[in-house]
């Protein structure tokens, strides 16, 4: 059984990031046209949290605040998991579970370099099943 790094899942996809001043309705539609659940936020050039659908529906949606006056630094995830570009597949697993997360930012060094949802990670677990049985 191979183990798939992280790495290898974000190398040649497209980063997708906002700004923490951005407000929520701009940060839902730049999520909706790039069809992700979840992006980096960036306050300069450094990750400062992760924004996600969940993040929106639970702290803005229903908590009845205002799509344009919130600001994604108001209700972003601050307290961040983050994914190295060596670390396994199932490492990846492990810290969405420990965390209790379904995307996680990925870093080289002290630079994002991309995301992972757990759709992402458990599809390499369904292949690698597959390809056991066959």
């Amino acid at each position: 059984m191979m183990n798939k790094t992280i790495g290898s899942l974000v190398d040649g996809r497209e980063t997708y990031h906002v700004d923490s001043a951005l407000s929520i309705r701009e940060a839902s539609r730049y999520m909706t046209d790039r069809r992700v659940g979840a992006v980096a936020v960036l306050e300069g050039d450094r990750l400062a949290g992760v924004i996600s659908e969940r993040d929106i529906m639970g702290r803005v949606v229903a908590a009845g605040r205002d799509l344009d006056q919130t600001r994604v630094r108001d209700v972003m995830t601050r307290d961040l998991v983050v994914a190295h570009v060596d670390d396994s597949h199932e490492d990846g697993l492990r810290m969405m579970k420990q965390a209790g997360c379904r995307h996680l930012p990925v870093v080289q060094g002290d630079r994002q370099v991309g995301m992972v949802s757990q759709r992402d990670l458990l599809q390499i677990d369904l292949t690698e099943k597959d390809e056991e049985i066959r």
